[in-house]
């Protein structure tokens, strides 16, 4: 029998999260204390499609779905196996509730691929990818609901996103260590606070419950994997742990394991 794995929703960052020593030593350290997963399941804020669609179930190239950047980030490879059988098993749970399709040469984006070069450097655990067919909290909450039963089959669920997402805000000449604004600071603190009274029905109508919301987020889908993995982990949200915290470039990175 698999070891039963935690879920998790942790900040992805953009490419240059590799040049942050601070952020990969975070992540690396994260996943060593993890039991080893048989397959790694991501939900990324970068792929809204639907129907509920899954990815490449063996190895393609990466999506480098960014523009603008040095040429070196266009040159990281992650090479992780394919999951055929978890894809399998994804399209088994959610298919009587919500039609699947399959996109096979879309590779890891970099939503996906970002964290897992730090966590799982040697790209031999399987991985999946599957879109949001939607950013409605509680529909993406009962996606969740409907994987839960992969963490028994040693499937850890990731969902990655950003807990506080709006570039317009961000100065990049200003540094990783740059003063949050207001708005970014009292999002955190309620998403912490709310996150520690098992608050799920406060998480999920964040967008009338959270201070300034459309600050924080001018569109939810950084926000939206939380809701997945919040609805995989519906039993243990209760216990729950930060690994990662504080700001990068005025962002929260603040990170979740449910245990």
């Amino acid at each position: 029998m698999s070891e039963r794995m935690p879920v998790l929703y942790l900040g992805h960052g953009a490419p240059p999260l590799a040049d942050d020593p601070t952020w990969t030593g975070q992540l690396a350290g994260w996943s060593a204390g993890l039991p080893r997963p048989t397959a790694i399941l991501m939900v990324s804020a970068h792929w809204e499609q639907a129907p509920l669609t899954l990815g490449a179930t063996s190895t393609v190239p990466l999506t480098y779905d960014f523009w603008g950047f040095p040429e070196r980030y266009y040159q990281v490879r992650y090479p992780a196996p394919g999951a055929p059988e978890l894809a399998a098993k994804v399209r088994r749970l959610v298919g009587t509730a919500y039609p699947t399709r399959d996109e096979p040469d879309r590779g890891l984006d970099h939503g996906a691929y970002v964290p897992l070069v730090e966590m799982y450097p040697d790209a031999d655990v399987p991985v999946l990818q599957i879109s949001m067919p939607t950013l409605d909290p509680r529909k993406l909450f009962e996606v969740g609901r409907l994987l839960a039963p992969l963490r028994d089959e040693g499937v850890l669920i990731v969902g990655s996103g950003f807990l506080t997402h709006n570039l317009s805000c961000v100065d990049f000449g200003a540094g990783v260590d740059a003063a949050p604004a207001s708005f970014m600071t009292e999002f955190d603190d309620w998403a912490a606070r709310t996150l520690a009274d098992g608050d799920v029905d406060g998480l999920l109508d964040f967008a009338h419950q959270a201070p300034a919301p459309r600050l924080a987020h001018p569109r939810s889908e950084h926000f939206a994997p939380l809701f997945v993995s919040l609805g995989a982990a519906e039993d243990t949200i209760a216990e729950h742990r930060t690994p990662v915290a504080g700001f990068w470039y005025g962002l929260s990175k603040r990170s979740v394991q449910f245990d």
